[in-house]
């Protein structure tokens, strides 16, 4: 790579590495996922550097962080969504096919159905609704955003804060209502 284009990079890690850290930690749930989309944000700009040269290195830089925080919470909002669903659907399978549990089984397996409930009635009208289209109606985000006339952002982040908070409630960490 010829120097004109490894100079500016090299002083914008030197100068703005640390406030991407801190913009990516306040996002993302550990420091080493921070410093990877860190690493994977100025990777990227490497490979367009070579194509063009960037006027404003703060603002496109974060802007490349913005993106990969997006792509970082859609894989875990999916990856949650999956587990979530292989958790409700097998408690819902043992309930309706009691031979294969215990009775115990059974009624830890309504414990959690009920909690499940109880977390999806103190969830706002509107996050409820947006939830509800998306994973038990099957949805996508793009037709529960036009169907709720807010927007796919909006969407993505009433499901995702509405998984966690069931998630927290079913297992028993969060008994508060949602604010």
């Amino acid at each position: 790579m010829d120097e004109q284009c490894r100079g500016p990079i090299t002083l914008a890690y030197r100068t703005l590495h640390a406030e991407l850290l801190k913009f990516l930690g306040k996002r993302v749930d550990s420091s080493a996922d921070a410093a990877d989309l860190a690493q994977d944000a100025f990777t990227q700009w490497l490979g367009w550097a070579k194509q063009e040269r960037v006027l404003q290195p703060r603002a496109f830089l974060f802007q490349i962080a913005r993106n990969l925080l997006r792509d970082h919470w859609r894989r875990q909002n999916s990856q949650s969504s999956f587990i979530d669903a292989d958790d409700m659907a097998h408690d819902l399978d043992a309930l309706a096919d009691p031979q294969g549990s215990s009775p115990l089984d059974t009624i830890e397996q309504r414990q959690r159905l009920q909690r499940l409930a109880q977390a999806l009635d103190d969830l706002s009208p509107r996050r409820r609704e947006a939830f509800v289209l998306h994973k038990f109606d099957g949805l996508s985000q793009a037709e529960v955003a036009e169907r709720m006339g807010i927007s796919r952002s909006m969407v993505e982040k009433h499901v995702a804060s509405a998984l966690l908070h069931c998630k927290q409630h079913v297992e028993g960490l969060s008994e508060r209502a949602e604010p």
